[in-house]
């Protein structure tokens, strides 16, 4: 007799059945992006009327789910999320009590969050995507997510599985012994996708100021987006890179092929990609499966600032919607309207400005709205969330050059970041510098 597959049998159910048998009240802790949990988050609100409050935290949600978009299920359920989706969005802009905003960085994500519970006495249920269950050992793999998963599953006070078979198997510490979860559902679905889309011309021209930063041999975190996708393609001239990041994205993939990225020189984890998370195309999810060479460990780990020091010349990548002359950063909001989320931006950047030879590199186009607004800008909007504190910055660059802000006085940032502003800002900006005193 199998154990393992007995025991499969006895704690499956039904996936209406399976959320019937949540408490009325409880804070449910989902899988994110790629591996959220489709079955629950779709039906879910069919089931209302069993529901006292279901507080559902997630990340990054990648479809539309009516328990956190519907006006009528206001009061029931409250999505709290760490990474505003474009779902999200929509219900937040029209100020439906369905959705709300986890502040964070993302390697205190799953633990903060937990603390927190214990310390109000929530029932906390992680409900996780998962593949199916290898019958030899009686463990579950993950798949493509553990930023907080697995630190979630193990303190939980209830697990559940939502096995699909359409889920690759990724090597890393995401590991879930059948003995530590109480209920099985099974739901079948494709999973959700993100394009690799061809950067602009713009993009390429900031992308062009950040490649002379990167040395042969250095450490790469590169974020999503039109300009990380344009600086992977400026680094096939690079040697012997390697990848220490939260996000493993599709640009990364030509960078192995063509032998760019080999981690042989890495500081820690010699030879091995190191991520927490891979979002994609379906070519992608292909590409990671049961790739020796790319390890997804917890994000409590990857993306600790001292861990990320560890590696020598590490360079973190991201962008942001705006900069003041000061060198505030805000990637995540438009004046207060959450747009995003932290995600691990401070994390990787303080973590590479502490490294041996490291770079926190903010990269971001000059201007929006087809030219009429500048990115950078004398103040903040008033309720911007300051993403990277100006104690923290490092390197800024646009596509008219890149200037080095640390160590640096407030004058000295204010005429750095003007003469890399869109040229029709710059006398504005210069003005508006001095009325506040900074030239």
């Amino acid at each position: 007799m199998n154990t393992w597959k007995e025991r499969y049998k006895e704690l499956h159910k039904p996936l209406d059945e399976a959320i019937r048998s949540l408490p009325k009240r409880a804070t449910v802790i989902m899988s994110m992006a790629a591996m959220e949990g489709q079955g629950f988050m779709g039906r879910v609100h069919k089931h209302s009327d069993h529901f006292e409050h279901l507080t559902i935290v997630s990340c990054l949600n990648m479809k539309s789910y009516q328990f956190c978009e519907n006006p009528e299920y206001q009061g029931t359920f409250m999505n709290q999320n760490w990474f505003y989706g474009p779902s999200n969005r929509k219900a937040a802009a029209a100020r439906y009590r369905l959705v709300e905003y986890l502040p964070n960085n993302l390697h205190q994500a799953g633990g903060q969050r937990i603390k927190q519970l214990r310390e109000t006495g929530d029932t906390i249920v992680f409900w996780g995507t998962t593949l199916p269950l290898d019958e030899k050992t009686g463990y579950f793999n993950l798949g493509l997510s553990n930023v907080y998963e697995m630190e979630v599953a193990l303190q939980a006070d209830m697990v559940v599985c939502e096995v699909n078979d359409q889920v690759p198997y990724m090597e890393g510490d995401h590991q879930l012994h059948i003995r530590n979860v109480d209920m099985i559902v099974e739901f079948s679905a494709e999973l959700p996708e993100i394009p690799l889309l061809d950067p602009s011309a713009l993009e390429i021209d900031i992308a062009g100021h950040i490649a002379p930063l990167v040395p042969d041999r250095a450490t790469l975190q590169i974020g999503i987006g039109g300009i990380p996708n344009a600086v992977a393609k400026l680094m096939h001239e690079k040697k012997d890179l390697g990848i220490h990041t939260e996000m493993f994205t599709e640009s990364m993939i030509d960078l192995f092929e063509q032998g760019v990225v080999t981690n042989m020189y890495k500081s820690i984890w010699k030879g091995k990609t190191i991520c927490t998370f891979a979002l994609g195309s379906r070519a992608m999810y292909t590409w990671v499966e049961r790739n020796p060479g790319i390890l997804l460990l917890r994000g409590s780990y990857v993306n600790d600032p001292a861990v990320i020091a560890r590696n020598i010349n590490m360079i973190s990548i991201n962008t942001a919607i705006t900069v003041d002359l000061t060198g505030q950063v805000c990637s995540e909001s438009i004046g207060p309207v959450q747009y995003s989320g932290t995600g691990g931006q401070l994390d990787t950047h303080r973590g590479a400005v502490k490294s041996p030879g490291g770079k926190g590199i903010i990269a971001l186009r000059s201007s929006a709205k087809k030219g009429t607004l500048s990115t950078i800008v004398p103040l903040l909007p008033l309720g911007s969330a300051v993403t990277v504190p100006r104690q923290d910055i490092d390197w800024v660059v646009t596509e008219y050059g890149a200037v080095h802000l640390q160590g640096r006085s407030v004058s000295e940032r204010a005429r750095l970041l003007i003469g890399i502003s869109h040229p029709d800002f710059r006398d504005e900006l210069k003005s508006e510098a001095k009325k506040l005193g900074y030239l």
